[in-house]
C-alpha cells in the first residue's frame, strides 16, 4: 500500500493542476529491539528498506532518538504535503537527551554533534561514534561513556542522526549533506562506528562515495533474539554498547596504552550479563540504572524524576 501511494505521488508531480494532498505519516512504534512478551516473530525493521526504495523527492525517513525530537519530527511531518514520511521511535520509557530548543535544531539539521557526549573540543577526534534511532543513541552514548570512563586521553565524536537522509549525497536525495558538510561532521578519515536501528546493509549505500567509505562500521539488527531482556536484544545483535566501545577500540588510528586490557573488560562483562539474566530474569543494575553523568562513576541506584534533570536523563514531563 505504502508503495503503491508513493508511486502515485510520484506521478501526480507531473499534473500542475493536482493540488497539494495532506503526507502520509507512518509513525512505527512496536520496533524490533524491545521485545518484552513478543518474540521473534514481530521482528521485522525491514519496511524503511521497502520506502528507501521509491523516489527520493517523494520519500522521508526519521528516527526521533527521544520525546523532544519525536515532536519536533511529528510537527515537521504533520505540516508537509505530497511526501511519505516514515517515522520510527519506540513506545517504551527512554532517556530524554535534549531539551525543546535543542531538539528543534538538532531535527532542523538532521544530524548533528552532541556536545554533552562528545569530548574532541572542536579537533580531531580519535573515534567517531554515530547512531540512528532510540536504542542505537541509548547504546551509542552508554558506549561514549565507557570510552572516556576507561581509555584515559581517547577524544571521542558522537553524532546523531534523525533525518536519515542526510547520509546521502544532494545529487541522490534533496536533503542529503554536500562533501563539505558531511565531513565537517565525520571528517575525511577518522573510524566511524555506526550503530544503525536496521539493517546495516541500509548504511552503507548512503556513504558510498564519501572519503574513505570502508571506515564506516556498521552494527545493526542482524534477526537475531527472542522473548529476553531489553539490552539482550542488543548483544544477540551484536550492537550493545561493549560491542560498540571494543569496535571503536579496534579501529583506532592511534594505539593507546591498556587497550587490550580494556577489551578483555568489556568482553568480561558480556559474560557477566549472559550469567544475570539466566538468574534473575531482568538485566543488571548497571545497565537498567545508567545514565549519562559527566563524572564517569558507575551509577548505583537512578535519582527521583524531577523536572530540570541534566542532559541525558529523564525529564518528568517529557
Amino acid at each position: 500500500m505504502l508503495t503503491q501511494h508513493a508511486k502515485w505521488l510520484e506521478e501526480s508531480r507531473k499534473f500542475p493542476w493536482r493540488k497539494p494532498i495532506a503526507s502520509l505519516n507512518v509513525f512505527l512504534t512496536s520496533h524490533a529491539w524491545r521485545n518484552d512478551h513478543n518474540g521473534f516473530s514481530h521482528q521485522a525493521p525491514g519496511f524503511v528498506d521497502n520506502a528507501l526504495a521509491r523516489r527520493s523527492e517523494v520519500v522521508r525517513v526519521y528516527y526521533p532518538p527521544d520525546s523532544n525530537c519525536l515532536l519536533s519530527v511529528i510537527d515537521h511531518c504533520l505540516r508537509s504535503r505530497n511526501y511519505v514520511n516514515v517515522v520510527t521511535c519506540g513506545k517504551q520509557l527512554e532517556l530524554q537527551w535534549l531539551n525543546m530548543e535543542r531538539a528543534r535544531q538538532h531535527c532542523s539539521q538532521g544530524a548533528s554533534a552532541w556536545a554533552f557526549a562528545t569530548n574532541d573540543e572542536d579537533a580531531e577526534p580519535d573515534v567517531i561514534l554515530a547512531c540512528a534511532g532510540d536504542v542505537p543513541t541509548l547504546e551509542t552514548c552508554a558506549a561514549s561513556w565507557l570510552l572516556q570512563k576507561y581509555v584515559p586521553g581517547i577524544k571521542v565524536r558522537v553524532v546523531n542522526i534523525v533525518d536519515l537522509s542526510v547520509l546521502m549525497s544532494p545529487d541522490d536525495h534533496p536533503h542529503g549533506m554536500d562533501n563539505l558538510s558531511f565531513e565537517a561532521i565525520f571528517t575525511k578519515d577518522i573510524p566511524v562506528i555506526f550503530a544503525f536501528h536496521g539493517y546495516p546493509w541500509v548504511i552503507h549505500p548512503m556513504v558510498h562515495g564519501r572519503a574513505n567509505e570502508d571506515r564506516f562500521h556498521v552494527r545493526g539488527f542482524m534477526d537475531r533474539g527472542t522473548t529476553t531482556t531489553p539490552f539482550d536484544m542488543v548483544v544477540v545483535n551484536k550492537m550493545s554498547r561493549f560491542h560498540l566501545a571494543m569496535d571503536a577500540l579496534k579501529y583506532l588510528k592511534r594505539q593507546r596504552s591498556r587497550v587490550s586490557e580494556v577489551i578483555d573488560m568489556f568482553d568480561r562483562k558480556l559474560y557477566e550479563h549472559q550469567c544475570y539474566i539466566r538468574a534473575h530474569l531482568q538485566d543488571m543494575p548497571e545497565i537498567t540504572n545508567w545514565q549519562w553523568t559527566a563524572d564517569f562513576s558507575e551509577p548505583t541506584n537512578p535519582p527521583p524524576l524531577a523536572k530540570g534533570h541534566r542532559v541525558g536523563q529523564v525529564f518528568s514531563d517529557a
